[in-house]
């Protein structure tokens, strides 16, 4: 049974309604319990068989598995899930991220109809800002909304938030498996991979989705890149433990490092290469932009695996899909990948704080506290100094843009906003 429960953020002046969709999952700890045993129980198995799993294998067990997976069949979202993101702290984020959509789409030229394309839209915060935004512009109508989405649970979610109306579809020969209409009238299309989108002009979002994404972790011994391993632990067999390769993987085979590359333990994503690569050839081949934001660094970090449970660390190899697990972006590595073959051209990354300033953010919030109530005006500050504090997510989190290569004469004389 779902309970639909309408949240007001009141420090709006215009208050935005938020849609929580909790399952009795949520709420129910012993059948939480009884989903971790179950998966647990799963990967042990699937060692036994096969032998130790790469750390890739078991994140994408843990996150997706289809019944029991982390972000298959609840809210993980918010102050009552295990994290927040951007969007969900102030509607600021979403707002200025809308202008610098419509800001990049009219220096291109103005193309329509356009997708817009999210990768894992959450629960639709972010998204709805936006088109509420481009609404207000009157530009609802010249576009599309595209959004990839693993979790049919969670595309019903983001279906209550940003649609009037929304039907899951059950013909497999269709390449989105759910449509709907936002309150605009804008079409709305879901889909299970990228790849699946119709080829066309695209405004590309990724906001917190290449932290999910599986990573492998290597060491470099005696000059020899060797992964690390999941294995069971001989204490209990439902816990496991971290162990080196004894001969080399195909990852570890596959993985080369950049030239300039000093570190000696990493973490390596081969499906963030898969799908940037995509990213790269759409925007070459069929024009957009591409705005990728996450928490990150430059090819600077060696150990940032990690599991969030109620927005406290926790350990990555207990109760296996009761926790978040993530992995800090590699932006140098998804910066080389994007422009390997010469098909599009990078602009960052740089901190989020940055961005928004650059984006006149101070002057948005001026806006919101001039025209809330006086009980209000203290969480909205309170937000807006989450999103830009250095020792909160000003720092952590980037910004990097994707423009197609032709563009770069361009680009020089007309910087891409909030990177110039």
């Amino acid at each position: 049974m779902l309970l639909n429960v309408a949240i007001r953020r009141s420090y709006c002046y215009r208050p935005v309604k938020r849609w929580k969709i909790f399952k009795d999952l949520n709420e129910d700890s012993t059948k939480k319990g009884e989903v971790a045993i179950n998966l647990a129980k799963h990967i042990r198995n699937r060692i036994i068989a096969t032998g130790p799993i790469t750390v890739a294998q078991y994140m994408t067990e843990v996150l997706t598995h289809p019944t029991a997976g982390y972000y298959m069949n609840r809210d993980v979202f918010g102050l009552s899930g295990d994290f927040i993101t951007s969007p969900e702290i102030s509607q600021i984020f979403g707002e200025l991220v809308a202008v610098w959509i419509v800001n990049e789409w009219v220096k291109l030229g103005s193309p329509q109809p356009f997708q817009l394309i999210e990768l894992g839209p959450g629960r639709g915060t972010l998204i709805k800002d936006i088109l509420r935004v481009l609404t207000q512009l009157k530009l609802s109508e010249k576009l599309s909304l595209h959004l990839v989405e693993i979790s049919e649970f969670l595309s019903q979610l983001q279906a209550q938030s940003i649609c009037f109306e929304f039907e899951k579809l059950n013909d497999c020969t269709l390449p989105y498996y759910q449509i709907g209409k936002s309150e605009s009238g804008c079409a709305v299309y879901w889909y299970k991979r990228l790849e699946d989108i119709p080829q066309d002009f695209a405004i590309i979002l990724a906001h917190e989705f290449f932290d999910a994404m599986p990573v492998h972790k290597l060491k470099l011994m005696a000059g020899i890149w060797k992964e690390v391993l999941i294995n069971i632990s001989e204490d209990k067999l439902e816990n496991f433990k971290f162990v080196l390769s004894n001969s080399p993987t195909p990852i570890s085979q596959l993985f080369k490092p950049l030239p300039e590359e000093t570190r000696t333990s990493l973490e390596y994503s081969l499906e963030s290469d898969r799908i940037v690569r995509i990213i790269a050839e759409r925007l070459q081949c069929y024009g957009g932009v591409a705005l990728i934001v996450d928490y990150g660094h430059f090819g600077e970090k060696v150990d940032t695996l990690r599991a969030f449970k109620r927005h406290k660390l926790h350990n990555f190899l207990q109760d296996p899909g009761t926790a978040d697990l993530t992995a800090d972006v590699d932006f140098r590595q998804l910066k080389r990948v994007a422009e390997e073959n010469g098909m599009v051209v990078c602009y960052g990354p740089i901190e989020q704080a940055q961005f928004l300033m650059k984006m006149n953010g101070n002057l948005r919030l001026q806006q919101l506290l001039k025209n809330a109530p006086p009980g209000s005006r203290e969480l909205i500050n309170s937000g807006y100094a989450m999103l830009t504090k250095s020792d909160e997510m000003g720092q952590r989190y980037k910004f990097i843009a994707m423009f197609p290569s032709v563009l770069r004469n361009h680009l020089n004389k007309y910087p891409p906003i909030g990177f110039d």
